[in-house]
């Protein structure tokens, strides 16, 4: 078989494999339902593999030897780090103090190592990486939920009528000085007064009943209810 017909059949391999790992890693996105699923990471990956391809074997020959400078295989790789920035800022969404989408815009990035590592003929590099990613986003990530829900204080829902929406401040600063965080605030309307729903977190040492006495010794303000939340 000619060498460039060989050739031509490695690189084919290559994005191939590229492909196929990029669509790895974008299943378990798509089986959690985030916003960049298998196509985005498999094409991510798919394009990095060949613009490096590109680089390193599509203007092999282009300059003779007195026409300047050799073609620099590494400088169109190297545009794929910046560039993929700008795909991964769009998985990245805010919401008020949350944000979501980092893991995803970070699995982007790594499925443009994977694929430029293909098309480099790293396959190892390759498989490697896409099995240490796919460790990051599954085993390891139910891991750290499970780490997380065995420290997390816990949570109550705290129902109470204020005369005044002012009195909301007095009622957080109680909650705070006793090492009790409040992690949401519903406020509704209820004739000259105000019915609060807050969501707090008790901490270790927090001492949630002395804290509920010194809201209920507080002028204009009523407990409803205590409760777990829904």
């Amino acid at each position: 078989m000619p060498p460039e017909v060989t050739l031509q059949i490695e690189l084919a391999l290559r994005l191939v494999v590229a492909a196929a790992l990029g669509a790895a890693i974008g299943l378990e996105r798509e089986i959690h339902a985030h916003p960049a699923g298998m196509r985005t990471h498999l094409l991510v990956a798919e394009g990095s593999a060949i613009f490096t391809v590109l680089s390193i074997y599509g203007f092999v020959g282009v300059l003779g030897p007195a026409e300047g400078s050799a073609p620099d295989p590494t400088r169109i790789a190297a545009q794929i780090v910046s560039g993929i920035g700008f795909l991964g800022a769009g998985a990245i969404l805010k919401s008020g103090t949350s944000i979501r989408g980092l893991t995803t815009a970070a699995s982007l990035w790594a499925s443009a190592a994977v694929g430029m590592g293909i098309g480099a003929g790293q396959y190892a590099v390759g498989a490697v990486g896409t099995a240490i990613v796919l460790f990051s986003l599954w085993p390891l990530n139910m891991l750290a939920d499970r780490v997380r829900a065995a420290g997390r204080a816990p949570s109550v829902r705290l129902r109470l009528q204020l005369r005044g929406i002012d009195l909301l401040g007095s009622v957080t600063r109680e909650l705070s000085s006793r090492r009790i965080e409040t992690t949401g605030v519903a406020t509704n309307r209820v004739g000259t007064g105000y019915e609060i729903e807050l969501e707090v977190l008790v901490r270790s040492g927090a001492d949630l009943a002395d804290a509920l006495q010194a809201i209920g010794r507080l002028p204009g303000v009523e407990i409803l209810e205590t409760s777990p939340p829904d």
